[in-house]
């Protein structure tokens, strides 16, 4: 068993993607039409045919108070690994995206917490040994 899709919600599907392309790099995979939404999946440009993450509309009920909860307690929907947490860092800082938490040492790992612009924290990680 593997995973296949992940999702996050997001507010606007159209500023999902620019955000997730153009600032953290993903790729487009999938973008087709589903009534007023799209089944819009992204991949890692370092492997196409990797796990997709799947921007999901925040329409129903129960996302609202879900992801208002996460946030106000500082918790991300879901975390990326990332080479070097200092220099990802600065890059997206350099490009306007807003941290909630800079790059800390959490023992094994290091990690930062940024704002998606979409209604979600994600966390970026990477090991150390």
């Amino acid at each position: 068993m593997r995973v296949y899709i992940t999702s996050v919600f997001v507010d606007d599907q159209a500023k999902a993607k620019e955000f997730y392309t153009k600032i953290l790099g993903f790729k487009v995979k999938h973008d087709v039409p589903a009534g007023p939404y799209s089944w819009l999946t992204l991949v890692s440009p370092d492997d196409a045919d990797g796990t997709e993450l799947l921007l999901e509309p925040a329409a129903h009920r129960a996302v609202a108070p879900y992801r208002e909860a996460l946030k106000a307690d500082g918790i991300p929907v879901t975390s990326f690994a990332v080479d070097d947490v200092q220099k990802e860092f600065e890059r997206l800082s350099a490009l306007g995206v807003e941290f909630t938490q800079g790059p800390t040492d959490a023992d094994t790992v290091f990690v930062a917490t940024f704002d998606d612009t979409c209604g979600n924290l994600i966390q970026i990680s990477s090991y150390q040994p």
